[in-house]
């Protein structure tokens, strides 16, 4: 028979092979958590505990999958983003700390507009991967008419999904938004946001492996020559599709930020803030749009 507090010091003790001691306790933390039902922090009082055979035998199963470097986001089929606990798997990307702070950016701001403007506001994502932003976005702004497009069916799967476990109504479409004409026949919208794919291919060498070998690369790299493809992609709809007084926030590669902000100055747009992250990274852009729009 096996304790709580054995399963965990085993557990632990394991994910240090390939982690770091704060991320092998972090990730041990959360699995115990979910096959056990014990927090953390009722541990100390609870670590005589003997587990059941299910129990051992999920948890063994657990971490012969994390030490083949899968992400334990996937492993559990679970990712907590803006305070939302989300389903997972290898079709979407995992959502990051630095695209919950460019949801708040929007949130913020789309917020004062709708209070300024007296009405609700229109926001597309685009590449909505497991839904992360525009779920996030309707649940802080319900009256917003939120849409969110991907060109893959089983991320738009995912993404639906995780807007039924939230009761939020969002309207996802599958869209290729490489595709002039599948673009174009979207509405039109007073908000832009999106994390698009963009690390170079050439990148991949310096990713973690748990990255390179599980999350799908279509939602993660760009071909080396055309790194901003999607950004000229966005710029262009915004130029037909973007309400007058329009706002385009972006998630960006904090390699090319400048390229980026020069890409939308060229194409007629002026009022652009480059912003960084906690990590003291260029990742944000935000577009303010007086020239274009309908």
């Amino acid at each position: 028979m096996m304790t709580i507090q054995h399963a965990y010091d085993e557990f632990y003790n394991s994910l240090q092979q390939i982690y770091d001691a704060g991320e092998a306790r972090n990730i041990a933390d959360w699995v115990i958590e979910d096959v056990t039902g014990i927090r953390k922090i009722d541990l100390v009082i609870r670590k005589d505990l003997i587990l059941s055979p299910k129990q051992e035998s999920v948890l063994e199963g657990f971490l012969s999958e994390l030490l083949r470097h899968r992400p334990v986001q996937y492993v559990l089929n679970e990712a907590w983003f803006h305070g939302l606990k989300l389903y997972v798997d290898e079709n979407v990307l995992i959502p990051r700390p630095e695209t919950e702070e460019l949801v708040d950016w929007v949130v913020k701001d789309v917020s004062y507009e709708m209070k300024k403007k007296k009405k609700a506001l229109s926001v597309l994502d685009v590449g909505t991967g497991c839904g992360c932003i525009a779920i996030a976005i309707k649940k802080n702004l319900p009256d917003a008419d939120v849409w969110a497009v991907d060109v893959s069916e089983k991320a738009l799967e995912v993404a639906g999904k995780n807007a039924m476990l939230q009761d939020v109504a969002v309207h996802f479409k599958k869209i290729n938004f490489l595709q002039l004409s599948e673009r174009h026949a979207l509405p039109s919208f007073d908000v832009i946001v999106s994390n698009p794919p963009y690390v170079p291919e050439k990148d991949k060498t310096t990713m973690h492996k748990n990255v390179v070998d599980y999350e799908p690369h279509l939602a993660l790299f760009v071909n080396d020559h055309e790194p901003l493809v999607f950004y000229h992609a966005i710029a262009n709809f915004a130029m037909a599709h973007l309400k007058y007084n329009g706002i385009i926030f972006l998630e960006i590669y904090e390699n090319l930020s400048e390229q980026v902000a020069d890409l939308f100055r060229k194409n007629g747009f002026e009022q652009i803030i480059v912003r960084k992250d906690m990590q003291g990274k260029d990742r944000m852009v935000k577009i303010q749009v007086e020239s274009y729009g309908l």
